[in-house]
């Protein structure tokens, strides 16, 4: 059995969390707070970032007893389906059907029922179901709250928080500390959500008080317990991967290079400054008079990148229905080029989130959102206390002026970017719905916080079979034909001989030495089985891809070529534990969309589902840890040899009701067709 007192024999390289030796050889490089904290939170769990992976952390730490500590930097829990406005749950179909779910992510389904009477109370096409984000914020709330009681755990809510510092061990492989900063309204100031994010999150990250808020500086430390049980784990769930930038911890950002593992990259070298687009979403209500529309000052600016995108898709009811969020009467039945879908009736309301639309998708050094190492190093925010959150607010207003223009373009403008004149008709019987009572809970009208669909992703530790840093690769879970003659024209032929070894299972070794061609190798119909795998997912690789002028709005622009060739369908996907352990900090668990994927692999590693899974994985593997007083990374660094407490950690997941594979999984079974 690994454990600590395995470690004493010096049979492992593993650091105690006793808080003795924890606070012994703090951090000396950890800049103090301008004053001594306003208050002290104890901790079992500390999760960063509320968002669907956080609420699953701390929903599964709570029913295993633990306190769990959980930050967000908006008031709203629930991220996508709430603070982000993307309140249609993506899924597929037959996973769908069986209702193969993490057990927290069928209670919030059903309580989206239970609310509303119907899963779908936005009648909108794209999902089963649409509903509108405040009220997820309340569901989750309860959510916890009876966890809560149930487990006998104990939930510390800390919103309008940031993380602003770590303090971290002298050898750099604990987490000893953080210290966050909550904000509320000054005297007054006007209330929290009046103003938009880009105008905030820079005095959010401030520790003096302003004329907007009044800070509270908060030190989390971990709870002291008995014997082994005071250690602590800390969780990034955050939609940036904040935790993994500010530990600096090895990660990548945007586009990888083209190799075997990930062969329709779209370039030969890394790109950190391309991810996926991120998107302000807003909600409009139909209305049965025109109403009047004022164009907002910025308009002309970004009016040149809105489109419909397709023929298609070039209908505006169809548009609107997309992501109906509330439809409190029927419609008429109608359709458009085969969907199917109900006119929208005055009093509907849609939620948008458009490519060509409010999508703002830069590329380039010059507008990137996330900033890479080197970015943060220039703007001094890994130096202590240097931390601002590590985004560009410039790009942050600019996205919001983009999406205020694209409901314009909606209902009034005349333009198309894509499909040119005589397409896009006006539409004035609508009006832009706003206000702190309003879905998105803001007076600007924009949800509270962008959707991100891809932040930092961390470089696993060197695993068997990947001795650079574990990683999901695109060639682990895509559907794509690699006998596509582009690969075998494209690749370096050494690098197509080890892409169709790598798919070709038992025949790779023949294929490697040459005794099998690379065409006529058999290809495996399945995605790749993680022996440690801890959470499912399943979705598309759907790319939202990055300009290729700055800034994206740039008249004529275009998406950066290549980068839609890894779309496609997915076969049903595991989450390997390994994805989830960063290297060198010992106690630092990564939930969320920050695992170690590819830029492709993570096209399908973000949706609503798959948060929900690695959530329930982090918080089950943090409480494991604690119980069992293992590290997770003692849990896999034998594998291929067996691993018995990994197995009795994936035992305790699926007794829970947290699937860690698909039915019928086997290397045996290579008929994925139904499960599309």
């Amino acid at each position: 059995m690994k454990s600590r007192q395995k470690v004493a024999c010096g049979q492992k390289s593993f650091i105690s969390f006793s808080l003795v030796s924890a606070f012994l050889a703090p951090y000396a490089a950890v800049a103090a707070p301008p004053r001594t904290p306003d208050k002290t939170v104890n901790c079992e769990i500390l999760v960063v970032g509320g968002g669907l992976s956080g609420v699953a952390t701390a929903y599964e730490g709570l029913l295993a007893g633990q306190t769990v500590c959980l930050t967000e930097i908006t008031d709203w829990l629930g991220g996508q389906i709430s603070a982000q406005g993307t309140s249609a749950l993506d899924e597929r179909p037959t996973q769908r059907a069986r209702q193969f779910y993490s057990r927290g992510y069928l209670e919030l389904r059903n309580r989206i029922q239970q609310k509303y009477g119907k899963l779908n109370p936005g009648d909108c096409w794209v999902s089963d179901s649409c509903f509108l984000p405040r009220d997820a914020h309340i569901i989750l709330a309860q959510l916890l709250k009876d966890a809560e009681k149930q487990g006998k755990g104990k939930l510390e809510w800390l919103p309008n928080t940031v993380i602003k510092d770590l303090e971290i061990s002298a050898d750099g492989k604990i987490i000893n500390s953080a210290i966050a900063i909550q904000h509320q309204p000054a005297p007054n100031a006007q209330p929290l959500n009046t103003l938009s994010l880009s105008q905030t999150i820079e005095d959010s990250y401030r520790y003096e008080n302003s004329s907007r808020f009044n800070k509270t500086i908060i030190r989390f430390i971990p709870k002291q317990g008995k014997g082994n049980a005071s250690n602590w784990y800390v969780v990034d769930a955050s939609e940036t991967g904040e935790i993994v930038a500010l530990a600096d911890v090895p990660y990548r950002l945007g586009i990888d290079a083209r190799s075997y593992l990930e062969p329709s990259a779209s370039s030969t070298s890394n790109d950190s400054y391309c991810p996926q687009g991120f998107t302000y979403t807003f909600a409009m209500e139909a209305t049965k008079e025109a109403q009047p529309q004022k164009m907002p000052p910025f308009y002309l600016q970004y009016a040149p990148y809105f489109s419909y995108e397709l023929k298609r898709l070039a209908n505006f009811g169809l548009v609107f229905t997309y992501r109906r969020i509330w439809s409190p009467t029927k419609g008429q039945a109608t359709s458009f080029n085969g969907v199917n879908f109900t006119a929208p009736s005055p009093g509907d309301i849609s939620m948008q989130n458009w490519t060509w639309g409010n999508d703002y998708r830069p590329g380039t050094a010059a507008d990137n959102l996330v900033y890479t190492r080197q970015q943060l190093q220039s703007t001094k925010q890994l130096q202590p206390g240097g931390w601002m959150g590590g985004l560009r607010t410039e790009s942050l207003r600019k996205a919001e002026e983009n999406a205020l223009s694209y409901y314009y373009w909606l209902v009034a403008g005349t333009t198309d970017s894509q499909l040119g004149q005589g397409v896009k008709q006006q539409q004035t019987n609508n009006r832009f719905v706003s206000g702190l009572d309003s879905p998105m809970g803001t007076v600007h009208g924009l949800s509270k916080y962008p959707y991100m669909r891809e932040g930092r992703r961390i470089i696993g530790r060197p695993s068997w079979g990947q001795p650079t840093g574990f990683t999901i690769w695109e060639i682990d879970i895509s559907r794509r034909n690699y006998n596509d003659p582009y690969y075998s024209k494209t690749l370096p032929a050494n690098m197509y001989r080890q892409l169709k070894a790598a798919l070709s299972g038992l025949e790779a070794t023949s294929v490697i030495a040459g005794q099998v061609s690379p065409d006529k190798a058999m290809r495996r119909t399945r995605s790749t089985i993680f022996p440690d795998a801890v959470g499912i997912g399943h979705y598309a690789i759907d790319f939202h891809p990055c300009m290729e002028k700055s800034p994206p709005e740039t008249p004529g622009n275009r998406e950066r070529a290549g980068e839609r060739r890894g779309a496609g369908q997915a076969y049903p996907f595991q989450i390997a534990l390994r994805a989830m352990i960063p290297q060198k900090i010992d106690n630092l668990i990564v939930g969320g969309k920050s695992i170690a994927t590819s830029h492709i692999a993570s096209a399908a590693y973000r949706v609503h589902s798959f948060e929900w899974s690695v959530g329930a994985a982090a918080g089950t593997v943090a409480a494991f840890a604690r119980k069992n007083a293992i590290a997770p990374y003692q849990l896999v660094d034998d594998l291929p040899k067996p691993e018995p407490q990994l197995q009795a950690l994936k035992r305790l997941l699926e007794q829970n009701g947290n699937p860690t594979a698909f039915p019928d999984t086997s290397i045996f079974n290579q008929n994925w067709d139904d499960w599309r």
